[in-house]
């Protein structure tokens, strides 16, 4: 597989169809231990979701669930009317790209070596790499901003330009349903706008469906169609952003008293945190006074 000569980026091609998943009774977790409690969620086809909540909820494991990489102890995803743990795993690489956290590139790896790897599922024995292997890559270069740094080594690179690597790779699958796991993490804000204006063109011109995290309620509200709060491996609130951010989530959620306005550009809930409610630190210190015994000759 060369590294230069690659030709210019041409339009991406839509996807035929996007199934949506849908997530019954499942119960999922590591080492024995259930993280999702009983699960039942509809991802619908053809939306941008966003999954929300606090940290160590269940918002990853849900999503790993939904990408293959956990199998459910209990209950059944299915996406289509296909279940999700059936079949071969190239042929659901092929429905869906999984970005999930913390993943690591072989050594010595350049940037277009990684986002390569994304059209792996599309060959076989009889057809490595093609012309349109080639064209998906660089589109998947242009649209994540990394046509100058196609030829650097992974390692150089920063925490947002790693990041955006492995988005391309995802998007160099060329799936018409994608999972992110927290892909603004690193970014920027200008990248993470960027990031999240690509995926809603991808949703609302080619009809990929698309489930991400994020953290920032803000930009969930905005950019979804579906808001997914989570709390303790539960599903706490399925619906429109309007709809589930609510001064009563923040407070039974994340424990955080806030005022909810309302952009008057999108019409979209913006949150401003007022004060903690819980106590997610711990204490602060007491205060002591000491005294300072200062000697004279």
């Amino acid at each position: 597989m060369p590294r230069s000569g690659r030709p210019a980026a041409t339009g991406w091609r839509p996807c035929a169809n996007c199934p949506g998943f849908g997530v019954k009774r499942v119960c999922s977790g590591y080492g024995g231990t259930a993280v999702l409690k009983d699960v039942s969620v509809e991802l619908p086809a053809g939306q941008l979701t966003v999954i929300v909540g606090p940290n160590a909820c269940g918002k990853s494991t849900l999503l790993r669930t939904c990408g293959r990489l956990l199998d459910p102890m209990s209950g059944e995803v299915t996406l289509g009317d296909d279940p999700i743990h059936r079949g071969s795993h190239r042929a659901l690489a092929r429905k869906l790209a999984l970005l999930a956290q913390g993943a690591i590139a072989p050594p010595g790896f350049v940037v277009e070596d990684l986002i390569a790897l994304g059209r792996l599922p599309h060959q076989h024995f009889l057809h490595r790499w093609r012309k349109e292997d080639e064209t998906t890559v660089v589109a998947a270069i242009g649209r994540t901003n990394l046509a100058n740094l196609r030829f650097r080594d992974l390692e150089t690179l920063s925490g947002g330009q790693r990041q955006r690597a492995w988005i391309a790779l995802a998007l160099a699958q060329d799936t018409p349903v994608l999972l992110l796991d927290e892909p603004a993490t690193f970014l920027d804000l200008a990248a993470q706008i960027a990031l999240l204006d690509l995926a809603r063109g991808l949703n609302r011109r080619e009809g990929r469906g698309i489930v991400m995290i994020l953290h920032d309620l803000n930009l969930a509200a905005r950019y979804a169609d579906q808001i997914v709060m989570m709390k303790a491996g539960e599903i706490v609130a399925v619906g429109p952003p309007a709809e589930v951010i609510t001064r009563d989530a923040l407070r039974q959620v994340f424990e955080v008293e806030a005022d909810i306005l309302t952009d008057p550009r999108t019409g979209t809930p913006v949150v401003v945190p007022l004060r903690v409610i819980g106590q997610l630190l711990g204490p602060e210190p007491a205060c002591e006074t000491a005294s300072l015994a200062v000697a004279t000759a």
